[in-house]
């Protein structure tokens, strides 16, 4: 399963109108979008980089004003991570992988005055994005890139959503667009105030449940640490692989 979730990422990769190929590798661009979370490579499967290959494609981030970084399953491309080490990149973590699939998938209780539906209109797409943007530590109005994100969620086959509760933006997320019916789901974040009464594991029950009705099999994540794990963990998902995040200051 690691194996079809890192082909998964690395092909969305290559769907992406702006990425880029630097030597054996797959680089996610987003142009409107500086978080590093929406910026980052790939290496083919089986890499393995030269010295100069990484010189090359740390080049091509510092051209594109991006901060050079990968991510990807070090048993996709066991002789990546040396390389990258021997260069000077440094390790963020290791995350976990999750996966769950439709017959995995269990409800969580309901939390009372919680709604939740994708966003339609402008305000609502806005809505979602700063829940997002602050969420994961932003100061300030979302920027393009977040709102952009969920648009194209929605409109390639995928799952945005925003979550209210007593009418207030309570939490936002989405499930990116379907590769052979994997997809991911990412950018889930709770507004202050909303936290630990039940928003998240019901909004990550929401979307993955809405992906399995649009045709998904499987949906995977990374989640943000061990407390978030266990919310996932609730609802059917389950560890199936890692993942190396791994940066050069």
């Amino acid at each position: 399963m690691d194996l079809a979730i890192q082909d998964y990422a690395r092909s969305l990769a290559l769907r992406s109108p702006d990425h880029y190929r630097s030597g054996p590798f797959t680089v996610r661009h987003n142009p409107g979008w500086e978080l590093k979370y929406a910026n980052y490579a790939i290496p083919d499967r089986g890499a393995e980089p030269t010295a100069q290959d990484i010189t090359d494609l740390v080049t091509a981030f510092r051209a594109h004003d991006r901060l050079p970084r990968l991510e990807f399953l070090p048993a996709w491309a066991p002789a990546v991570e040396p390389a990258l080490l021997a260069a000077g990149f440094t390790i963020e973590n290791r995350a976990p992988v999750l996966a769950c699939t439709a017959d995995g998938l269990r409800t969580p209780e309901p939390v009372d005055g919680l709604r939740i539906a994708e966003p339609v209109t402008d305000a609502e797409f806005t809505s979602a994005a700063a829940v997002q943007h602050t969420g994961f530590g932003g100061e300030g109005e979302p920027g393009d890139g977040g709102i952009t994100w969920l648009r194209g969620a929605t409109a390639g086959g995928g799952v945005s959503a925003l979550a209210t509760l007593d009418g207030r933006p309570a939490g936002a997320g989405g499930c990116s667009v379907p590769v052979e019916g994997i997809g991911e789901l990412a950018g889930l974040a709770v507004a202050d105030g909303f936290r630990r009464r039940g928003v998240g594991a019901a909004l990550s029950a929401w979307l993955t449940r809405t992906a399995f009705e649009r045709g998904f099999h499987t949906v995977w994540l990374e989640p943000g640490g061990p407390d978030v794990e266990r919310i996932y963990a609730s609802i059917g998902y389950r560890r199936t692989g890692e993942k190396l995040n791994i940066s050069l200051t």
